[in-house]
């Protein structure tokens, strides 16, 4: 893979020494995590299932839940067993796996929650149009095209990585791997792969936030025109989805819009955005969403009356 990488495997230091604490972190992520995979599969198999829930809206609801659970996936499982290890270790190429998969679905997330803010715009300001502008050989190719371009950005990410030479030491003061707690122990210069890294992510992460919330407010300002009820509605779904915005883009920008600084709350943000975030998109969703609440209890008195016919 790299031929002037001497170091064979890197040190995970986590989010703390504490043995302690780390039986807490142990406790507490894997809660979060286990409630972060049911819920999100609990929203898949519903869109699945119901037929109530085949508007694009939901299509896209289904992929930012299956992003979810692999984003949190490709972080939190480490996480929790090195809460109980002695040693965290993780080997090189097992790093360079994660980088990927890290970029990989985090680029994900960010193209499904554009391509949600798209249909909220073409559902309210052009609801003539919908029909034909979002039908569902669109939506099909849209997500393809997510999906292309995550893979694009992932890719330039392990490239950027693999580039890296590491001769010791191999003490990552991190959870996972990622391009810039690497950064700090690579043993060359490292500034012009830096700024490619900043040019890369962090510029996905700001242009995408702010043509998200450019889409938001016009989509805001175009609601004088329609009904009290109609206002109603369209505002509880971009409350829902501007909520998921800003709780995922905040932390994204903190981490990846700087060139070389770093602090000490890095760690905690990012366990915000990797693991935080999946595990509140399933409640905001359920929770705001009131044909999702319905196709919920439509499914449960189904299976109910299955039962009891049993």
């Amino acid at each position: 893979m790299q031929q002037n990488q001497t170091v064979p495997e890197f040190i995970l230091l986590g989010l703390t020494q504490d043995p302690v604490r780390q039986k807490m972190v142990f406790i507490i992520f894997l809660i979060f995590y286990t409630a972060t995979v049911v819920g999100n599969l609990l929203i898949i198999v519903i869109i699945k299932v119901s037929r109530t829930l085949g508007s694009p809206m939901y299509f896209f609801l289904f992929y930012l839940s299956l992003t979810d659970t692999c984003f949190s996936t490709s972080t939190a499982p480490r996480l929790i067993i090195d809460s109980l290890s002695a040693k965290k270790v993780i080997s090189y190429n097992e790093c360079m796996t994660q980088v990927f998969a890290l970029h990989l679905f985090g680029g994900m997330e960010i193209f499904v929650l554009t391509l949600m803010a798209v249909d909220r715009y073409v559902a309210i300001c052009k609801p003539l149009r919908y029909p034909t502008i979002m039908r569902r050989q669109v939506c099909i190719v849209l997500i393809i095209l997510a999906w292309i371009g995550s893979f694009i950005h992932s890719t330039s990410q392990i490239l950027l990585a693999l580039k890296l030479p590491f001769c010791g030491p191999n003490l990552i003061d991190h959870y996972c791997c990622d391009l810039q707690p690497l950064l700090k122990l690579a043993c060359m210069d490292t500034y012009v792969i830096n700024l490619l890294f900043v040019f890369d992510s962090g510029a996905l992460c700001s242009s995408s936030f702010l043509l998200l919330m450019i889409s938001y407010f016009v989509i805001l300002h175009s609601l004088r025109n329609h009904s009290a009820e109609g206002r109603k509605k369209a505002l509880s779904t971009c409350t829902t989805h501007i909520i998921v915005v800003i709780l995922f883009f905040g932390p994204c920008i903190f981490i990846y819009t700087r060139p070389s600084a770093s602090f000490s709350i890095d760690k905690m943000v990012a366990v915000f955005y990797t693991i935080g975030t999946p595990f509140l998109n399933p409640l905001i969703y359920t929770l705001r969403n009131a044909e999702v609440k319905n196709a919920m209890r439509k499914l449960w008195s189904v299976k109910i009356t299955s039962e009891s016919k049993w």
